[in-house]
């Protein structure tokens, strides 16, 4: 639906007016969202990296 809205406005408008328009750049709820899920796969694989090694380091794991 909002698709045909966007096109029926660009028949309306002309290329000169279509060339004007600017876009909004603004840090968004769901960028910020996305970047904190990133760093927190990034930092808990790191953790999980960093404690196998320790483990294989001392050799020390836990036996099931």
């Amino acid at each position: 639906m909002v698709g045909q809205d966007q096109q029926a406005v660009a028949t309306k408008l002309s290329k000169k007016e279509l060339l004007s328009i600017y876009g909004g750049a603004s840090l968004s709820a769901t960028i910020v969202n996305a970047f904190t899920n990133a760093f927190k796969t990034v930092y808990g694989f790191g953790q999980e990296f960093g404690g196998a090694s320790r483990r294989i380091i001392t050799k020390k794991t836990c036996k099931l």
